[in-house]
Order: C-alpha cells, then structure tokens, then sequence
C-alpha cells in the first residue's frame, strides 16, 4: 500500500466521498478538503504525497490553489480536474506548472496511475534534494541564515537543495533580508566555491561604462580605451557571478545580457571575437519583476530565462517569531568584531525588540546590535529597569505579537503555527483566546507572501 498522502480537494461533497474512496481501495491515503485554503496547511518543502484539485470551486479555484502551491515549493505535483473539457485551461495549467491534467467523469485506474507516476517522481525530488544536502561543502547555513519560524526551515532546506546544482537562481526579498547573503551561501555549497564570486550592483554602475564593466573592452573601442581590459562576466569565469537588484538594469542593455544567459558567450566591445563564459548566474530584485515586465520595464524573456530556481526571502515582520534569536547572535558577532565584551541583553528587551518594526529588517538589526555594543544605544540594564514595573505587561505584548505574526506568516493556517513556536495546539488556541486573537483577521492586518 502507498503511504505517501494524497490531498484531494473538490467543493462538491459527493464526488469527494466517491474519490476517495475508490482511491482508498486502489491503496492510497487520501485526505478530502471542501476548500483549497484548508489543503494549503499540508503543504511544505518537504510534503511527500500528490495534490489533486477541481479546477472551478467557489473561493481559491484550482488555479490559485496551484499557483499558491508552486510558491511554496514549485516540484510539488498537482493534477488538476475539470469536468468543463476545456482545451485552453489544459493547456495553461500545465504551462503554469501542473503535473497532469484530467477530464470529469474520470476512469479511477488512469487517475491511479497518473499518481502513482507523481508520486514517484516526487519521491525521487526530495531523495535528489536529500543527498546533494548530503553532498553539500562547508553547509554552515543554519549560522549564516538564522531562524526557527517554519519558513527560515523551508528556506534553508531549499538552499541546501539546489546549492549543489549549477541552475541559475532568483532571489527575492525586501530590502535588507540578506538577499547577497543567501547568494553567497549558494555559491559556497556549490562546485564553482574555490572560484570567483562577483558581486555586480546592476544599480550602481555608470549608464556610459555598463557595457565596457560587464563585456570587456579592446584598445581603441571608444575614446580613452588604451589598453584591453577583461569584464566582470569574464573575470568571474569558472564561478558564480551575481547581479544585484538586477530590475535596474537598463532595457536596451537586458537584450545582450539574455544572450549571454542563453549561450554562455560574450563578446568585448570592439572585438568580434566569441569568448566563451562558464558561470552561474544568481540574480536578486526588491520589486517584483512581474509587475516590472507588465509595465514594459523587464524583459519577459529575461525574466523566464534567469527564473530557473526561486528562492523568496521572508522579511523579518513574516518571521517575528526569529527576532530575539536573531538578534543575540547578532550582538555577539558584533561583540567579536569590536573586541568587546559579550554584552547581555535583557528580557524586556528582546520583548521590546521584537515588537518593534524593522522595516530595513536584518540591515537595520544588525545596526541596532552593534550600537548597543558599542554603547551608542541605551544599557539594556536601564531598559530593564525602566520597565520594571509592567515587566509583566510587557512579556504578554510580546507573546501576543510572537502568535499573531507567526499567523500571519503562515496565511492563518495553524499548524504550522504551533509547530514552529513549540507548543501544542491546545495551548496555541488558549493563547489565541486569551490574546483575542482571530486567525482570519490577523491574517488580514498583518498579509505575508509566505512563498519560498
């Protein structure tokens, strides 16, 4: 019998009594949802099992339901149902990432072995992903991108998933989350570590120089070219080159840099000579380069070329739950690159701080940390002292803040929830009482991506 979960979604109660249960003696585990919010709990990184849902349902259709999936980990496999026999749909929900695509009514043994064909695929993604983790140099991740909240979990597991491959990658995140961090951890767990890491801030390069910085140039290519001179693209040969905030690139330039994404050659300026480029490319973007290419500012093409691998970074306000943590080993590094003294931070503090907002998140953590160090900031003794007398008030503030965020970066879905902040689910509902807290309306207040 196959073990793996199978989550079946569909809004009319009668054909998901009947699936199930034909699917139940084909041999599967399978879990039935009336609404796709509810199956979305299930899903992670590491979810083993197959998700099959109606297409056309009241509330997220199966549509969303997939493309929601596929932010989550895109190799999750997802056959979508329609009884509506329509043509283009199939068509566009296996472009936008479905597995398989089936017509209602259905033969049970297809569907049978539709699935059994995903899940072995599936099983065959996370035993890859697992032994390149295996497989994986100097996996000092968990120092580098620190955190307990479920999605800073997915993210390193993700990390240490595609960091052997040679795939280009995304990176998108807030300002501030550690975009160039995560890249650089990439490029350590890869082949190319011993080789060059070259850091463009696409940016910060001067509009008249772009070409010359990133192709090279040959004597005599334009005024005040003396001597030949190697690019960044080519000085990073063998390694891993990145291009931070590559939505600022100019448009006329996005057009050659396609090229050399797709055949891997540049060519100087003023030289018709091929040189051939052996990199991997890893891009970062603040914006979302959807909304850059619907407003004529990104190639499309550019944009589905570089979009190989995905890794979305949560800013801290949709891991909350991280900030103390965080902020300690901040402070001790900080401590050690000053040659300070380890400096204890308080309770009532770190309370203080996790309820504060950080909008420039780890850049303006960490910022804080070595202020503190150095003694620019108030003692954290006098904080305590100050707030001595509601210490108690203080304590429950940040607990509710911990819950509430830790909701809303999780969607109000609650599982997860009491799993990454260690309690059970009873206590999570008592606090949630306690707190007045209403899952769908933090959710509301406090919206997060939760996509990774």
């Amino acid at each position: 019998m196959i073990e793996s979960r199978i989550l079946l979604v569909d809004d009319e109660e009668d054909v998901r009594h009947s699936s199930a249960q034909a699917l139940g003696l084909a041999g599967f585990r399978v879990e039935t949802f009336a609404a796709a919010e509810h199956a979305l709990e299930f899903i992670s990184f590491s979810f083993s099992g197959v998700v099959i849902s109606d297409i056309r349902m009241p509330g997220m259709d199966g549509m969303t339901l997939l493309q929601r999936i596929r932010e989550i980990d895109a190799e999750v496999p997802v056959i979508l149902v329609t009884g509506h026999g329509d043509v283009q749909l199939a068509v566009r929900a296996m472009r936008e990432g479905a597995y398989d695509f089936v017509e209602k009514p259905f033969a049970t043994q297809m569907l049978a072995g539709t699935i059994r064909r995903a899940l072995d695929w599936r099983a065959l993604v996370l035993e890859n992903r697992r032994l390149k983790a295996v497989a994986g140099k100097r996996d000092d991740i968990e120092q580098r991108l620190p955190g307990r909240s479920q999605v800073m979990v997915d993210l390193r597991y993700r990390i240490r998933a595609i960091g052997a491959a040679d795939a280009d990658t995304l990176i998108i995140g807030d300002t501030g989350v550690g975009k160039e961090v995560l890249a650089r951890t990439l490029h350590d767990l890869s082949a190319r570590a011993n080789s060059p890491f070259i850091a463009i801030n696409c940016a910060a390069l001067p509009e008249n120089l772009i070409e010359s910085e990133l192709f090279g140039h040959e004597p005599g290519a334009f005024p005040g070219a003396i001597r030949p001179r190697y690019g960044k693209f080519e000085h990073g040969r063998g390694g891993t080159i990145l291009l931070d905030e590559i939505g600022s690139m100019p448009f006329d330039l996005q057009a050659k840099f396609l090229r050399v994404l797709q055949e891997r050659v540049i060519t100087r300026l003023g030289s018709n000579e091929v040189v051939p480029l052996d990199v991997r490319f890893i891009a970062t973007s603040k914006v979302d380069l959807e909304k850059e290419v619907a407003a004529g500012r990104f190639r499309a093409d550019l944009l589905y070329r570089l979009n190989v691998a995905t890794l979305r970074v949560p800013s801290l306000a949709q891991r909350r739950t991280d900030i103390p943590l965080l902020f300690l080993q901040l402070v001790r590094e900080s401590a050690a690159r000053y040659g300070r003294d380890e400096v204890e931070v308080s309770q009532a503090m770190l309370a203080e701080i996790a309820e504060r907002d950080w909008p420039g998140n780890v850049r303006e953590l960490r910022n804080a940390a070595e202020r503190l160090v150095l003694g620019l900031d108030a003692s954290p003794h006098d904080a305590a002292r100050e707030d001595n007398g509601r210490l108690a008030d203080k304590v429950a503030a940040y607990e509710k803040g911990l819950i509430a965020s830790a909701i809303a970066a999780h969607g109000g879905a609650l599982k997860p929830v009491y799993e990454s902040l260690g309690i059970s689910r009873k206590t999570l509902y008592e606090k949630m009482q306690k707190f007045g807290l209403d899952k769908k309306l933090v959710a509301a207040d406090f919206p997060a991506d939760g996509d990774l």
